[in-house]
């Protein structure tokens, strides 16, 4: 019996290794065109490649109409200033080189004469950067306060829109891990680091010369790569073995430690922006969105309407229903159980790396833990739907994302992801099936 547990540990350890080792070829390509950037020829150390923007901006408007050609400048104690000017949009946008204070002044000679700032309006502003990499600085302009600024309808537009476009993105990775556990019963800690996968491998072949189409694409093939390999190596071992749903969970979290740390090792501790990671802001029937946010929700909603379509109209989802609902009865029934289990991680993981590069575009950017940081509200959304159920997934995924964004027009955009936290503790106090769950007994 000793003999066995030592074989079981030591394949255990091997796997471990194995997938580590994949995760190491996959990413280590970035490292030639990191290195590149990161030591100049005379040793000194430079800023990485495509390194994260810190910003301060705003819109200037009188009521609804934006006032363009004003002069805004921002300064820090240590000598650094810079100006820019608004665009017929009203939009300004300050980049500076670090966090810290800086005051932002207006330039009361470039407003329209029949557009003063406002009175008692604070000029300068004095904006301290927190955890945001973005600041906002509003300036009232206009004789009528009442009327400056947006409207509370056209802010909750936006919000909705935004939180719209977040839940989606969640619902992808969300609808990955409700598979899984549906078909396997695992409740699977390791999911937040497939989507720090898919993000990072992006990174990675897009530094190393890879068109960003091709960087996606292949990046998204290597999550779901990954996916197959952990059943292949390490999953399907375990069910064989009867392992209970408990030790498999600790095991999950033990492989998302590895996971994260093996992912710092190769790509590092700082933060760093895929191509394209700063976006225009277009106005789409009168709500403020930015192209990246926009194109984030039609990719999500267009991946989710072709798995839904491919889980009710295909063979492969009435196999996955009824492995969900009886593994016994299915693998009775002729249904090949490993197969559908293998095809799910592979589907899951596929989408968890896709949901991944979209959070590095609508955080942005791409960091060795923020799969870990979107955990919570992955679990939130899953929870609140109902575990095991796909649609509850989406819908609870979607629900999460629009309190998460419209919580903002209240809260500090720091303690939105709090709420997060309280959804899932409601839901389980007071409906713990979730909103789609079906009443039963879980342990």
């Amino acid at each position: 019996m000793l003999r066995q547990t030592n074989a079981a540990s030591i394949r255990l350890v091997g796997v471990v290794g194995f997938i580590a080792l994949f995760i190491g070829l996959a990413l280590g390509s970035a490292a030639p065109a990191l290195a590149q950037h990161a030591i100049s020829p005379a040793g000194q150390i430079q800023v990485p490649m495509q390194k994260q923007e810190l910003t301060i901006r705003g819109t200037l408007r009188d009521g609804s109409d934006p006032i363009a050609g004003v002069r805004i400048s921002a300064s820090a104690p240590n000598g650094f200033s810079a100006e820019a000017t608004t665009d017929e949009n009203g939009r300004w946008v300050i980049v500076v080189p670090g966090k810290g204070t800086y005051e932002v002044m207006l330039d009361v000679t470039t407003l329209p004469a029949d557009k003063p700032l406002s009175e008692g309006e604070e000029n300068p502003r004095i904006v301290e950067f927190g955890t945001s990499s973005n600041m906002g600085v509003i300036f009232k302009v206009g004789e009528n306060t009442a009327a400056v600024g947006p409207s509370f309808g056209s802010v909750l537009a936006e919000r909705a829109v935004a939180g719209l476009s977040f839940g989606l993105l969640l619902a992808l990775t969300a609808v990955g891990l409700s598979l899984v556990f549906g078909t396997t019963g695992l409740t699977n800690f390791a999911h937040g680091e497939m989507v720090t996968f898919g993000a990072v491998a992006a990174f990675g072949l897009s530094a190393w010369g890879f068109p960003l189409w091709a960087a996606l694409v292949v990046a998204v093939l290597l999550g779901g790569g990954l996916g197959w390999l952990q059943d292949w190596g390490l999953w399907k071992p375990l069910r064989h073995r009867g392992s209970a749903l408990v030790p498999m969970m600790i095991v999950s979290i033990g492989l998302a430690l590895a996971m994260r740390y093996v992912i710092l090792f190769f790509f590092g501790g700082t933060t760093e922006q895929l191509p394209s990671a700063q976006s225009p802001i277009l106005d789409v029937l009168g709500v403020s969105i930015s192209r990246n946010t926009l194109v984030s929700l039609v990719v999500s909603l267009a991946v989710i309407v072709v798995v839904a379509l491919l889980l009710l109209k295909t063979r492969f989802g009435k196999a996955t229903r009824a492995v969900a609902d009886n593994p016994a009865l299915a693998a009775a029934s002729g249904i090949d159980v490993d197969n559908v289990i293998r095809i799910v991680w592979v589907v899951g993981s596929m989408l968890a790396a896709l949901g991944g590069i979209l959070w590095a575009y609508y955080r942005p950017g791409v960091a060795f833990n923020m799969g870990q940081q979107i955990l919570l509200m992955i679990f939130a959304g899953v929870t609140l739907g109902g575990l095991g159920t796909v649609f509850g997934a989406l819908v609870g995924s979607v629900l999460v994302g629009l309190m998460v964004e419209i919580s903002t027009i209240w809260l500090e955009a720091d303690l939105k992801y709090v709420g997060a936290l309280a959804v899932m503790i409601l839901v389980l106090l007071f409906k713990p099936q979730g909103l789609l769950g079906r009443r039963e007994r879980v342990g």
